[in-house]
């Protein structure tokens, strides 16, 4: 069992594996600076972002522009996770071991933050917007809301990045953009549709806010889970050793 876990540790640390490791930081930097940064973008230029319509259509096209742009840049490294309820569907679907996931969590948590941190020094002290859900939600309705755009994001992912379908190509981070915009349309209100512990933690860390903070990470794991078991189990199994998918496993 020693020597077992000695060689998974072996095998995170290779360059290979830290190559991926600074794609996914750099990937998660950049979608979470875009991301929040819309954010206070768009509510520096409202007088009430919180009941003007446009700004929520700024803030779902800046996420689906991002991440499709951030799953693009580190996808034939990293396998462009940029969220560690990604990593975490993938490793219940068995493409991803638990050691490796460890290192990835740890830079996407740090890409985040660090986002954040220049988001708020670079603009001069304004508020980082932290995720929050709706007042008259519970914090279960917020999990249950942030499992099922989860389990979206985390399914198309499978389905696109399936490597039995043929070459990924650009049309595969296009699709995890698209869904990942209109889940934020959806939800935007009620519990600002994150469906991403990393981009939530990110700006709850340096705006000092962890209220219902929870929501955000049980919410997208349980998503993520469910989503890799039904793909992998019912729906077409990962035979194929070759694709992008394969280099995620280090």
């Amino acid at each position: 069992m020693a020597s077992t876990t000695l060689s998974r540790l072996e095998k995170s640390l290779t360059p290979t594996a830290l190559r991926s490791y600074l794609a996914e930081f750099i990937s998660t930097f950049i979608f979470v600076f875009a991301a929040v940064g819309s954010t206070m973008s768009a509510s520096k230029m409202t007088p009430d972002a919180t009941s003007d319509p446009s700004s929520l259509v700024v803030a779902a096209v800046a996420h689906a522009f991002a991440l499709s742009a951030a799953v693009y840049m580190a996808a034939n490294i990293s396998g462009g996770h940029v969220n560690p309820a990604v990593t975490f569907g993938l490793v219940v679907g068995g493409h991803v071991s638990i050691t490796t996931a460890l290192f990835y969590w740890a830079v996407q948590l740090l890409g985040s933050t660090m986002a954040c941190l220049l988001l708020r020094v670079l603009t001069a002290g304004q508020a980082i917007p932290a995720s929050a859900i709706a007042t008259e939600m519970t914090g279960f309705g917020g999990v249950v809301l942030e499992s099922i755009l989860t389990f979206a994001l985390v399914y198309t992912i499978y389905v696109t990045m399936d490597p039995k379908k043929g070459p990924m190509g650009i049309i595969g981070p296009i699709m995890i953009g698209f869904v990942a915009g209109a889940n934020a349309l959806a939800a935007g209100p009620f519990t600002g549709g994150s469906m991403n512990p990393a981009r939530s933690f990110g700006s709850a860390m340096i705006s000092g806010n962890f209220k219902n903070h929870g929501v955000y990470w049980v919410g997208p794991f349980i998503g993520a889970g469910i989503a890799g078991l039904v793909y992998q189990n019912l729906m077409i199994p990962w035979e194929s050793t070759h694709g992008v998918v394969e280099a995620l496993v280090v």
